[in-house]
């Protein structure tokens, strides 16, 4: 049975993927899609957000920094 840290099983004599690897495929790409959507919310947020207070707005530009460095790292 294949983990999620491991590569998928593939099945030698077809060459496709057995069930439980397409299972956790799918799995990891739902968690993948949901992260993006729940930073994706979190950068919207930030752009979304006027201030005049320069700390304020300091602090908006490192978290929408943080936020878009955690979403190119998705796969």
């Amino acid at each position: 049975m294949a983990t999620a840290l491991q590569g998928p099983e593939v099945d030698p004599t077809s060459g496709f993927l057995n069930a439980e690897s397409r299972r956790i495929a799918e799995q990891n790409r739902a968690e993948s899609a949901r992260q993006r959507r729940e930073l994706n919310l979190q950068r919207e947020n930030i752009l979304s957000q006027r201030t005049s207070n320069p700390a304020r707005r300091t602090a908006l530009v490192a978290a929408l920094a943080q936020i878009e460095a955690q979403i190119a790292r998705l796969p």
